[in-house]
């Protein structure tokens, strides 16, 4: 059973800077995936932010301004992404998942586009 498991988030001051972290399971060739981070802040809808090819291309949505870094460790079959000087637009709840197609595509993105999405874990920024 394929599972994506997100952790990492919590509540931080603006400035600060927060590590997700994706640990994924039962994929038979996770060095074969791509991976993205998917958000969605409170009411809105579903947006790819960063995403990460299976040969360690990498793109973020360009309101990330620099802020976003995504890596992976294909042996440790983890997928992490650090964001930099925290803003209250960064408060949602983040997900990690594989893009069933256009892996470098970003923006507004809906549950049918991606695979195997884990729990999702709460970022909250706030002073």
């Amino acid at each position: 059973e394929v599972r994506l498991v997100e952790s990492g988030g919590g509540l931080v001051q603006p400035g600060g800077s927060l590590k997700l972290s994706c640990v994924a399971s039962g994929f038979a060739a996770f060095s074969l995936y791509h991976m993205c981070w998917v958000r969605q802040g409170p009411g809105k809808g579903l947006e790819r932010i960063s995403c990460i090819s299976n040969d360690g291309s990498v793109t973020s949505v360009p309101t990330a301004e620099g802020r976003f870094t995504i890596s992976r460790d294909n042996d440790a079959m983890t997928v992490d992404l650090i964001i930099e000087r925290l803003s209250p637009a960064d408060t949602g709840v983040y997900y990690c998942a594989h893009p069933r197609a256009n892996w470098d595509r970003l923006g507004p993105t809906t549950k049918d586009e991606n695979d195997y999405w884990g729990q999702g874990t709460q970022v909250t920024v706030s002073s």
